[in-house]
């Protein structure tokens, strides 16, 4: 039986959350940031990963 994939959970929230603001990424900025956070961990092991381009850093940029 396959593995489920790691960052499933984050991309089904960027879709529901897109869905639900009418497709508006902006409303879906910390969604989004969740899948960002989850590729950079798990970008080896994720089929969702592999189509989502991280065109946009990580804005919080506390660790600096």
């Amino acid at each position: 039986m396959p593995q489920k994939d790691p960052c499933q959970k984050q991309a089904c929230a960027i879709q529901k959350c897109l869905q639900a603001n009418k497709y508006v990424e902006s409303m879906c900025e910390d969604v989004i940031r969740e899948m960002v956070r989850c590729c950079q961990v798990h970008a080896g092991n994720s089929v969702c990963c592999s189509g989502f381009k991280d065109s946009r850093p990580v804005e919080n940029k506390s660790d600096t």
